[in-house]
Protein backbone atom coordinates (compact mmCIF):
# COMPACT_ATOMS: atom_id res chain seq x y z
CA UNK A 1 0.00 0.00 0.00
CA UNK A 2 2.79 2.51 1.06
CA UNK A 3 3.97 2.59 -2.46
CA UNK A 4 0.68 3.91 -3.37
CA UNK A 5 0.56 6.70 -1.39
CA UNK A 6 3.37 6.94 0.73
CA UNK A 7 2.27 5.53 4.01
CA UNK A 8 4.73 3.59 6.08
CA UNK A 9 2.64 0.85 7.01
CA UNK A 10 -0.47 -0.93 5.75
CA UNK A 11 -4.17 0.65 6.87
CA UNK A 12 -4.72 -2.38 8.91
CA UNK A 13 -1.32 -1.85 11.16
CA UNK A 14 -1.90 2.14 11.54
CA UNK A 15 -5.23 1.14 13.18
CA UNK A 16 -4.15 -1.63 15.69
CA UNK A 17 -5.74 -0.45 18.61
CA UNK A 18 -3.40 1.14 21.37
CA UNK A 19 -5.21 -0.06 24.26
CA UNK A 20 -8.07 -2.54 25.13
CA UNK A 21 -10.52 0.54 25.52
CA UNK A 22 -10.35 0.31 21.59
CA UNK A 23 -10.25 -3.14 20.84
CA UNK A 24 -13.10 -4.51 18.69
CA UNK A 25 -15.32 -7.33 19.39
CA UNK A 26 -14.68 -10.84 21.59
CA UNK A 27 -16.37 -8.70 24.39
CA UNK A 28 -17.10 -12.07 25.94
CA UNK A 29 -13.32 -12.37 26.86
CA UNK A 30 -12.47 -8.69 27.53
CA UNK A 31 -15.37 -6.76 28.03
CA UNK A 32 -16.98 -5.43 30.94
CA UNK A 33 -16.40 -8.11 34.13
CA UNK A 34 -15.48 -10.71 31.31
CA UNK A 35 -13.07 -13.65 32.12
CA UNK A 36 -9.97 -11.90 30.81
CA UNK A 37 -10.63 -8.53 31.55
CA UNK A 38 -11.10 -9.40 35.42
CA UNK A 39 -7.80 -11.20 35.52
CA UNK A 40 -6.06 -8.80 33.38
CA UNK A 41 -7.69 -5.99 35.88
CA UNK A 42 -6.28 -8.03 38.36
CA UNK A 43 -2.86 -8.69 37.20
CA UNK A 44 -2.85 -12.33 36.51
CA UNK A 45 -2.30 -13.57 32.57
CA UNK A 46 -1.79 -17.06 32.28
CA UNK A 47 -0.73 -18.83 29.80
CA UNK A 48 -3.01 -19.39 26.79
CA UNK A 49 -4.08 -20.32 22.91
CA UNK A 50 -6.43 -18.16 21.46
CA UNK A 51 -8.35 -19.65 18.62
CA UNK A 52 -9.89 -18.29 16.13
CA UNK A 53 -10.84 -17.35 12.47
CA UNK A 54 -7.94 -15.01 10.56
CA UNK A 55 -8.53 -11.04 11.13
CA UNK A 56 -10.00 -10.86 14.21
CA UNK A 57 -7.09 -9.46 16.66
CA UNK A 58 -5.87 -12.21 18.28
CA UNK A 59 -2.03 -10.56 17.88
CA UNK A 60 -3.50 -7.22 19.16
CA UNK A 61 -5.02 -9.19 22.24
CA UNK A 62 -1.92 -10.80 23.03
CA UNK A 63 0.46 -7.08 22.66
CA UNK A 64 -2.86 -5.44 24.69
CA UNK A 65 -2.69 -7.87 27.15
CA UNK A 66 1.16 -7.78 27.85
CA UNK A 67 1.04 -3.75 28.25
CA UNK A 68 -1.92 -3.91 30.35
CA UNK A 69 0.33 -6.43 32.84
CA UNK A 70 3.42 -4.45 32.21
CA UNK A 71 5.18 -7.32 31.00
CA UNK A 72 8.18 -7.49 27.97
CA UNK A 73 6.42 -8.52 24.47
CA UNK A 74 8.24 -11.27 22.21
CA UNK A 75 6.91 -12.00 19.00
CA UNK A 76 7.26 -15.39 17.13
CA UNK A 77 5.73 -16.43 13.70
CA UNK A 78 5.99 -19.75 13.50
CA UNK A 79 6.35 -20.21 9.82
CA UNK A 80 9.79 -18.08 10.24
CA UNK A 81 10.80 -20.16 13.39
CA UNK A 82 12.85 -22.69 14.25
CA UNK A 83 14.00 -24.14 17.60
CA UNK A 84 16.82 -21.83 17.81
CA UNK A 85 14.68 -18.80 17.83
CA UNK A 86 12.32 -20.32 20.99
CA UNK A 87 15.58 -21.23 22.93
CA UNK A 88 17.19 -17.55 21.74
CA UNK A 89 14.00 -15.62 22.92
CA UNK A 90 12.91 -17.96 26.21
CA UNK A 91 17.12 -17.42 27.15
CA UNK A 92 16.39 -13.27 26.69
CA UNK A 93 12.99 -13.42 28.61
CA UNK A 94 14.96 -15.25 31.59
CA UNK A 95 17.40 -13.01 31.83
CA UNK A 96 15.03 -10.11 31.80
CA UNK A 97 12.73 -11.82 34.37
CA UNK A 98 15.79 -12.08 36.65
CA UNK A 99 15.34 -8.26 36.93
CA UNK A 100 11.44 -7.80 36.34
CA UNK A 101 7.80 -9.90 35.85
CA UNK A 102 8.21 -12.83 33.33
CA UNK A 103 7.80 -12.26 29.52
CA UNK A 104 5.59 -12.67 27.09
CA UNK A 105 5.80 -15.03 24.61
CA UNK A 106 3.56 -14.45 22.08
CA UNK A 107 3.70 -17.35 18.75
CA UNK A 108 1.71 -16.55 15.75
CA UNK A 109 0.14 -19.54 14.10
CA UNK A 110 1.45 -22.08 16.79
CA UNK A 111 -0.38 -24.55 15.07
CA UNK A 112 2.40 -25.04 12.45
CA UNK A 113 5.45 -25.53 14.86
CA UNK A 114 6.20 -29.28 14.70
CA UNK A 115 5.99 -31.84 17.92
CA UNK A 116 10.01 -30.41 19.34
CA UNK A 117 9.10 -27.25 18.28
CA UNK A 118 6.94 -27.15 20.22
CA UNK A 119 8.78 -29.46 22.90
CA UNK A 120 10.74 -26.84 23.11
CA UNK A 121 8.36 -24.43 24.74
CA UNK A 122 7.77 -26.65 27.52
CA UNK A 123 10.39 -26.45 30.06
CA UNK A 124 9.97 -21.90 30.14
CA UNK A 125 6.11 -22.83 30.40
CA UNK A 126 6.43 -24.91 33.06
CA UNK A 127 9.02 -23.19 35.06
CA UNK A 128 6.59 -20.08 34.60
CA UNK A 129 9.75 -18.54 33.18
CA UNK A 130 7.55 -16.89 30.21
CA UNK A 131 4.12 -16.42 29.85
CA UNK A 132 2.88 -18.27 26.34
CA UNK A 133 0.39 -16.99 24.00
CA UNK A 134 -0.09 -19.09 21.31
CA UNK A 135 -2.68 -17.84 18.22
CA UNK A 136 -3.99 -20.35 16.10
CA UNK A 137 -6.71 -20.54 13.59
CA UNK A 138 -6.67 -24.25 13.82
CA UNK A 139 -8.64 -26.49 16.47
CA UNK A 140 -5.83 -26.88 19.24
CA UNK A 141 -6.59 -30.11 20.54
CA UNK A 142 -5.84 -31.58 17.01
CA UNK A 143 -2.83 -29.05 16.63
CA UNK A 144 -0.91 -28.32 20.14
CA UNK A 145 0.86 -31.18 22.18
CA UNK A 146 -1.00 -32.13 24.98
CA UNK A 147 1.84 -31.04 27.53
CA UNK A 148 1.15 -27.59 26.14
CA UNK A 149 -2.59 -27.75 26.05
CA UNK A 150 -3.21 -28.82 29.79
CA UNK A 151 -0.52 -25.65 30.75
CA UNK A 152 -2.53 -23.37 28.52
CA UNK A 153 -6.03 -21.66 29.09
CA UNK A 154 -7.81 -21.85 25.95
CA UNK A 155 -9.95 -18.65 24.52
CA UNK A 156 -12.30 -18.79 21.63
CA UNK A 157 -11.93 -16.02 19.45
CA UNK A 158 -15.42 -15.06 17.47
CA UNK A 159 -15.75 -13.96 14.15
CA UNK A 160 -16.69 -10.30 13.18
CA UNK A 161 -20.31 -9.62 11.91
CA UNK A 162 -21.47 -6.82 10.30
CA UNK A 163 -21.57 -4.50 13.23
CA UNK A 164 -17.98 -5.21 14.31
CA UNK A 165 -16.57 -4.68 10.86
CA UNK A 166 -18.74 -1.39 9.98
CA UNK A 167 -17.21 -0.18 13.90
CA UNK A 168 -13.85 -0.98 12.47
CA UNK A 169 -14.31 0.84 9.43
CA UNK A 170 -15.77 4.05 10.76
CA UNK A 171 -12.61 4.26 13.61
CA UNK A 172 -10.72 3.90 10.65
CA UNK A 173 -12.51 6.88 8.57
CA UNK A 174 -12.35 9.33 11.70
CA UNK A 175 -9.06 8.33 13.17
CA UNK A 176 -6.75 7.85 9.97
CA UNK A 177 -5.10 11.45 8.88
CA UNK A 178 -4.57 9.61 5.26
CA UNK A 179 -8.54 8.85 4.78
CA UNK A 180 -9.55 11.81 6.66
CA UNK A 181 -7.35 13.87 3.60
CA UNK A 182 -9.62 12.21 0.65
CA UNK A 183 -13.02 12.70 2.90
CA UNK A 184 -14.17 9.26 2.17
CA UNK A 185 -17.83 8.25 2.40
CA UNK A 186 -19.26 4.83 2.55
CA UNK A 187 -22.22 4.36 0.89
CA UNK A 188 -23.01 0.48 -0.02
CA UNK A 189 -21.49 -1.68 2.34
CA UNK A 190 -22.29 -5.01 0.60
CA UNK A 191 -19.28 -5.76 -1.82
CA UNK A 192 -16.65 -4.24 1.32
CA UNK A 193 -18.06 -7.00 3.61
CA UNK A 194 -18.51 -9.56 1.30
CA UNK A 195 -14.57 -8.73 0.21
CA UNK A 196 -13.33 -8.76 3.90
CA UNK A 197 -14.30 -12.20 3.90
CA UNK A 198 -15.01 -11.47 7.96
CA UNK A 199 -11.21 -10.78 8.26
CA UNK A 200 -11.09 -7.25 9.57
CA UNK A 201 -7.52 -7.04 8.76
CA UNK A 202 -8.15 -7.75 5.56
CA UNK A 203 -11.30 -5.48 5.40
CA UNK A 204 -9.12 -1.91 5.86
CA UNK A 205 -6.64 -3.38 3.82
CA UNK A 206 -9.18 -3.79 1.04
CA UNK A 207 -10.64 -0.41 1.79
CA UNK A 208 -7.38 1.19 1.59
CA UNK A 209 -6.57 -0.52 -2.02
CA UNK A 210 -10.01 1.00 -3.03
CA UNK A 211 -9.38 4.46 -1.91
CA UNK A 212 -5.95 4.80 -3.53
CA UNK A 213 -7.53 3.08 -6.83
CA UNK A 214 -9.98 5.70 -6.87
CA UNK A 215 -7.33 8.42 -5.67
CA UNK A 216 -4.83 7.70 -8.47
CA UNK A 217 -8.07 8.39 -11.35
CA UNK A 218 -9.10 11.09 -9.12
CA UNK A 219 -5.73 12.90 -10.21
CA UNK A 220 -5.74 14.94 -6.88
CA UNK A 221 -9.18 16.56 -7.35
CA UNK A 222 -10.61 17.49 -3.95
CA UNK A 223 -13.95 16.56 -2.86
CA UNK A 224 -15.87 13.53 -1.42
CA UNK A 225 -14.94 10.15 -2.57
CA UNK A 226 -17.84 7.84 -2.15
CA UNK A 227 -17.06 3.91 -1.80
CA UNK A 228 -19.96 1.74 -2.88
CA UNK A 229 -20.41 -1.71 -4.26
CA UNK A 230 -19.26 -0.68 -8.25
CA UNK A 231 -15.93 0.82 -6.70
CA UNK A 232 -14.95 -1.79 -4.67
CA UNK A 233 -15.71 -4.46 -7.24
CA UNK A 234 -13.79 -2.91 -10.02
CA UNK A 235 -10.55 -2.38 -7.83
CA UNK A 236 -10.86 -5.53 -5.40
CA UNK A 237 -11.39 -8.38 -8.47
CA UNK A 238 -7.66 -8.46 -10.00
CA UNK A 239 -5.94 -7.89 -6.44
CA UNK A 240 -7.00 -10.58 -4.03
CA UNK A 241 -7.45 -13.58 -6.53
CA UNK A 242 -3.68 -14.70 -4.59
CA UNK A 243 -4.01 -17.51 -2.61
CA UNK A 244 -2.58 -16.76 1.09
CA UNK A 245 -2.55 -19.34 3.69
CA UNK A 246 -2.80 -17.09 6.04
CA UNK A 247 -5.76 -16.65 6.02
CA UNK A 248 -7.56 -14.07 3.15
CA UNK A 249 -8.90 -16.39 0.79
CA UNK A 250 -7.43 -19.77 2.53
CA UNK A 251 -10.99 -20.20 3.34
CA UNK A 252 -12.57 -19.74 -0.05
CA UNK A 253 -10.43 -21.89 -1.82
CA UNK A 254 -10.64 -24.93 0.89
CA UNK A 255 -14.61 -24.23 0.40
CA UNK A 256 -13.84 -24.62 -3.59
CA UNK A 257 -12.11 -27.63 -3.19
CA UNK A 258 -15.15 -29.23 -0.94
CA UNK A 259 -17.55 -28.30 -3.20
CA UNK A 260 -15.96 -29.47 -6.06
CA UNK A 261 -15.57 -32.64 -4.54
CA UNK A 262 -19.77 -32.50 -4.02
CA UNK A 263 -19.96 -31.82 -7.82
CA UNK A 264 -18.46 -34.83 -8.67
CA UNK A 265 -15.66 -32.97 -10.66
CA UNK A 266 -12.72 -34.26 -10.15
CA UNK A 267 -10.61 -31.65 -12.36
CA UNK A 268 -12.41 -28.96 -10.55
CA UNK A 269 -11.54 -30.80 -7.31
CA UNK A 270 -7.43 -31.34 -8.11
CA UNK A 271 -7.37 -27.68 -9.82
CA UNK A 272 -8.15 -26.31 -5.99
CA UNK A 273 -6.29 -29.10 -4.54
CA UNK A 274 -2.92 -27.83 -6.59
CA UNK A 275 -3.79 -24.37 -5.65
CA UNK A 276 -3.66 -25.14 -1.47
CA UNK A 277 -0.50 -27.34 -2.64
CA UNK A 278 1.26 -24.22 -4.38
CA UNK A 279 0.33 -21.67 -1.78
CA UNK A 280 2.27 -23.71 0.71
CA UNK A 281 -0.86 -24.84 2.75
CA UNK A 282 -0.31 -27.38 5.53
CA UNK A 283 -1.40 -30.47 4.12
CA UNK A 284 -2.62 -31.99 7.05
CA UNK A 285 -5.30 -28.38 7.36
CA UNK A 286 -6.21 -30.31 3.57
CA UNK A 287 -6.15 -33.99 4.71
CA UNK A 288 -8.03 -32.74 7.36
CA UNK A 289 -11.03 -31.44 4.63
CA UNK A 290 -11.02 -34.51 2.63
CA UNK A 291 -11.91 -36.90 5.99
CA UNK A 292 -14.91 -34.63 6.62
CA UNK A 293 -16.07 -34.78 3.04
CA UNK A 294 -15.25 -38.63 2.60
CA UNK A 295 -17.92 -38.72 5.57
CA UNK A 296 -20.43 -35.78 5.10
CA UNK A 297 -20.45 -36.04 1.45
CA UNK A 298 -20.15 -39.84 0.30
CA UNK A 299 -20.83 -41.66 3.53
CA UNK A 300 -22.91 -44.80 2.89
CA UNK A 301 -22.68 -44.25 -1.05
CA UNK A 302 -18.97 -45.48 -0.92
CA UNK A 303 -17.95 -46.13 2.90
CA UNK A 304 -14.75 -47.51 1.49
CA UNK A 305 -14.20 -43.60 0.71
CA UNK A 306 -13.40 -43.06 4.73
CA UNK A 307 -10.98 -45.37 4.97
CA UNK A 308 -9.12 -43.94 1.68
CA UNK A 309 -9.33 -40.74 3.42
CA UNK A 310 -8.10 -42.15 6.84
CA UNK A 311 -5.13 -43.62 5.08
CA UNK A 312 -4.42 -40.31 3.31
CA UNK A 313 -3.94 -38.87 6.67
CA UNK A 314 -1.70 -41.61 7.20
CA UNK A 315 0.50 -40.99 4.35
CA UNK A 316 0.28 -36.63 4.54
CA UNK A 317 1.97 -37.58 8.48
CA UNK A 318 4.24 -39.78 6.82
CA UNK A 319 5.65 -38.30 3.96
CA UNK A 320 5.26 -34.16 4.12
CA UNK A 321 5.66 -32.34 1.16
CA UNK A 322 6.60 -32.91 -1.59
CA UNK A 323 5.45 -36.56 -2.02
CA UNK A 324 2.21 -36.03 0.09
CA UNK A 325 0.76 -34.34 -2.63
CA UNK A 326 0.46 -37.79 -4.90
CA UNK A 327 -2.39 -39.62 -2.34
CA UNK A 328 -4.04 -36.26 -1.20
CA UNK A 329 -4.76 -35.67 -5.53
CA UNK A 330 -5.83 -39.61 -5.08
CA UNK A 331 -8.30 -38.56 -2.40
CA UNK A 332 -9.43 -35.68 -3.95
CA UNK A 333 -10.06 -37.48 -7.18
CA UNK A 334 -11.41 -40.71 -5.23
CA UNK A 335 -13.91 -38.50 -3.29
CA UNK A 336 -14.98 -36.46 -6.47
CA UNK A 337 -15.93 -39.37 -8.47
CA UNK A 338 -17.63 -41.43 -5.59
CA UNK A 339 -21.16 -41.53 -5.45
CA UNK A 340 -22.64 -39.05 -2.86
CA UNK A 341 -24.97 -39.00 -0.22
CA UNK A 342 -25.17 -36.54 2.95
CA UNK A 343 -27.56 -39.31 4.44
CA UNK A 344 -25.19 -39.71 7.75
CA UNK A 345 -24.95 -35.87 8.09
CA UNK A 346 -28.51 -35.31 7.83
CA UNK A 347 -29.29 -38.42 10.12
CA UNK A 348 -27.14 -36.92 13.31
CA UNK A 349 -28.19 -33.27 12.57
CA UNK A 350 -31.78 -33.89 12.99
CA UNK A 351 -31.45 -36.35 16.12
CA UNK A 352 -29.36 -33.69 17.38
CA UNK A 353 -31.96 -31.09 16.59
CA UNK A 354 -34.52 -33.47 18.47
CA UNK A 355 -32.27 -33.21 21.52
CA UNK A 356 -31.76 -29.80 21.15
CA UNK A 357 -35.93 -29.39 21.15
CA UNK A 358 -37.29 -32.05 23.42
CA UNK A 359 -34.20 -32.18 26.03
CA UNK A 360 -32.85 -35.08 27.70
CA UNK A 361 -35.94 -37.77 27.11
CA UNK A 362 -35.86 -40.57 29.36
CA UNK A 363 -34.36 -43.67 27.81
CA UNK A 364 -37.17 -46.83 28.23
CA UNK A 365 -37.13 -49.16 30.64
CA UNK A 366 -36.40 -51.71 28.09
CA UNK A 367 -33.35 -50.49 27.38
CA UNK A 368 -31.91 -49.40 30.32
CA UNK A 369 -28.97 -51.19 32.27
CA UNK A 370 -29.56 -53.68 35.04
CA UNK A 371 -26.20 -54.27 36.49
CA UNK A 372 -28.00 -54.77 40.35
CA UNK A 373 -30.64 -56.29 41.93
CA UNK A 374 -32.58 -53.57 43.07
CA UNK A 375 -32.09 -51.99 39.35
CA UNK A 376 -33.58 -55.24 38.04
CA UNK A 377 -36.44 -55.24 40.72
CA UNK A 378 -37.59 -51.32 39.59
CA UNK A 379 -37.95 -52.03 35.73
CA UNK A 380 -34.52 -51.53 34.68
CA UNK A 381 -34.62 -53.83 31.71
CA UNK A 382 -37.77 -55.45 31.53
CA UNK A 383 -39.21 -56.20 27.99
CA UNK A 384 -36.03 -55.48 26.48
CA UNK A 385 -35.99 -58.59 23.94
CA UNK A 386 -32.26 -59.95 22.64
CA UNK A 387 -32.72 -59.86 18.99
CA UNK A 388 -30.48 -62.64 18.56
CA UNK A 389 -33.38 -64.98 20.55
CA UNK A 390 -35.54 -63.78 17.62
CA UNK A 391 -33.57 -64.74 14.43
CA UNK A 392 -31.78 -61.12 14.36
CA UNK A 393 -34.50 -58.64 14.46
CA UNK A 394 -37.18 -58.43 17.56
CA UNK A 395 -38.71 -55.24 15.72
CA UNK A 396 -38.61 -53.40 19.30
CA UNK A 397 -39.26 -49.96 19.53
CA UNK A 398 -35.85 -47.86 20.55
CA UNK A 399 -36.60 -44.41 20.35
CA UNK A 400 -38.18 -42.82 23.72
CA UNK A 401 -42.01 -42.48 23.99
CA UNK A 402 -42.50 -38.79 22.50
CA UNK A 403 -40.51 -39.70 19.37
CA UNK A 404 -41.75 -42.80 18.92
CA UNK A 405 -41.99 -43.62 14.66
CA UNK A 406 -39.69 -40.29 14.03
CA UNK A 407 -36.97 -41.38 11.42
CA UNK A 408 -33.73 -39.47 11.52
CA UNK A 409 -31.79 -41.39 9.08
CA UNK A 410 -33.28 -41.91 5.39
CA UNK A 411 -30.89 -44.05 3.01
CA UNK A 412 -29.95 -41.67 -0.19
CA UNK A 413 -30.77 -42.84 -3.63
CA UNK A 414 -27.21 -44.26 -4.55
CA UNK A 415 -26.92 -47.58 -5.66
CA UNK A 416 -25.59 -49.06 -2.23
CA UNK A 417 -28.48 -46.78 0.00
CA UNK A 418 -31.48 -48.39 -2.42
CA UNK A 419 -29.65 -51.64 -1.08
CA UNK A 420 -30.03 -50.17 2.61
CA UNK A 421 -33.31 -48.88 1.95
CA UNK A 422 -34.51 -52.50 0.59
CA UNK A 423 -33.03 -54.44 3.68
CA UNK A 424 -34.80 -51.81 6.37
CA UNK A 425 -38.14 -52.41 4.58
CA UNK A 426 -37.74 -55.67 4.74
CA UNK A 427 -37.63 -55.61 8.74
CA UNK A 428 -39.36 -52.77 9.43
CA UNK A 429 -41.96 -52.46 6.17
CA UNK A 430 -42.77 -49.07 6.11
CA UNK A 431 -41.54 -47.66 9.32
CA UNK A 432 -38.40 -47.74 8.19
CA UNK A 433 -38.27 -48.70 4.83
Amino acid sequence: MSSMHGMDAPLAERMRPKSLADYVGQTHLVGADATLRRALEAGQLPSMILWGPPGVGKTTLARLMAEATGRPFHQLSAIRSGVKEVREVIDSAERQGMFSTRAVLFIDEIHRFSKSQQDSLLGAVERGSVTLIGATTENPSFEVIPALLSRSQVYVLKAFGREQLEALVHRALSQDEWLKEHHVEVREWDALLRASGGDGRRLLNVLELVVAGAAAEQNGSSGAMAVDDDLVARFVQSNLSRYDKTGDNHYDIASALIKSIRSSDPDGAVYWLARMIEGGEDPKFIARRLLISASEDIGHANPTALVLANATFDAVERLGYPECRIPLSQCATYLATSPKSNSAYAAIGGAQKAVRDHGDLPVPMHLRNAPTQLMKELGHGSGYQYDHDHGGFSGQECLPEELKGRRFFKPGHSPRERGISEFLRSLWGDRKG
